[in-house]
């Protein structure tokens, strides 16, 4: 796929574009975060890189901030479960104790895709590893589909005044996190 003009939008909005990952990059990457980037995600980061303070440095997979990026979606839940008592049916009956309720809640986490940073906390999940996957913006239990794809994600995230085809019919349903999206819905 050709990302020229996702990334021309990017720098419209006043990102920086650095040169592309390359193979090699992506690879060391992948390995660091135990998941393989979808494949629209890997031709988009080769094409170029989103630098800045809202986008994961990939070059740099072990840095504490691609950490943080990627323990969010899990802590956000957490903190839901412990202040807001949200739990979903599918994990059976909330047990009385926090840490316990955790516990299973970190499995569940654990047992789903990975999702993988994009841009502040706009995450596209690592599977399936095709292109496609849609675009999940997440806070806390707050999980709402924010594009069905990465390049409809990026034009309306950066493009002013945002498209109207950003959330479609026909999204990916991914494992655990379509739920979460729907609990919201």
């Amino acid at each position: 796929m050709d990302w020229r003009a996702e990334h021309q939008i990017l720098i419209d909005a006043g990102v920086t574009i650095a040169p592309g990952l390359t193979e090699s990059e992506i690879d060391r990457a992948e390995s660091v975060i135990g998941a393989r980037f979808p494949l629209d995600l890997r031709s988009f980061l080769s094409e170029g890189l989103p630098a800045g303070e809202r986008f994961p440095d990939w070059r740099e997979p072990r840095s504490t901030e691609i950490r943080r990026r990627l323990d969010w979606p899990f802590e956000g839940i957490a903190f839901d479960i412990e202040h807001n008592v949200f739990w979903l049916d599918a994990w059976g009956a909330r047990p009385p104790e926090l840490p316990e309720a955790l516990q299973i809640a970190r499995a569940a986490v654990a047992e789903a895709p990975r999702l993988i940073p994009v841009a502040g906390h706009r995450y596209i999940p690592a599977e399936p590893a095709l292109a496609g996957n849609p675009v999940f913006s997440v806070y806390q239990t707050d999980i709402i589909c924010y594009g069905s794809d990465l390049a409809t994600y990026l034009r309306r995230e950066f493009r002013r005044p945002p498209p109207v085809d950003a959330v479609s019919r026909g999204i990916r349903r991914i494992r655990f996190w379509s739920d979460l999206v729907d609990a919201n819905g």
